[in-house]
């Protein structure tokens, strides 16, 4: 019985996640800024969500506790018509190769393009690097408040 129960502690030990991961397979486009400034775009796939990170393969190792940027197909449709794609803002945790981890720091559901297109069009507006930078300053205040504290 001891030798059960060890092995049961083990393993929540070893997983210290607060959410659970549920494994889910789909096409992703990503992005990543640093100092405001796009410095990696790609495609790759998802291996799991929770609504805590995503883990995802990337065409190529990327460079960790960067703001990332990650379209996801959402597999639903929108009144059974309307593709639709996650849209995930977060921090890159790691990367290892390929595979990377990423937090969900904000999320919202957007309208996919109805025909598709040959190669993925990745949004260059400056959203990203709008909540990247107002995430710092949030940052910056916190730290300004706890040394004062």
């Amino acid at each position: 019985m001891g030798v059960i129960t060890m092995e049961i502690v083990k393993k929540e030990q070893k997983d210290r996640r607060r959410k659970s991961r549920f494994p889910i397979c789909r096409e992703l486009r990503y992005k990543l800024v640093d100092d405001d400034v796009v410095v990696a775009q790609g495609t790759g796939e998802t291996i799991n969500m929770s609504s805590g990170g995503v883990s995802f393969v990337a065409e190529r190792a990327l460079k960790p506790h960067l703001f990332v940027e990650l379209s996801i197909s959402w597999p639903v449709l929108l009144d059974e018509s309307t593709r639709m794609r996650l849209v995930i803002f977060g921090r890159l945790l790691r990367s290892t190769n390929h595979t990377a981890a990423c937090t969900v720091d904000k999320y919202e559901f957007r309208i996919q393009a109805r025909a598709p297109h040959a190669l993925p069009l990745i949004r260059q507006d400056s959203l990203l690097q709008r909540w990247a930078g107002e995430s710092r300053r949030d940052l910056k205040v916190q730290e300004c408040a706890a040394s004062t504290a």
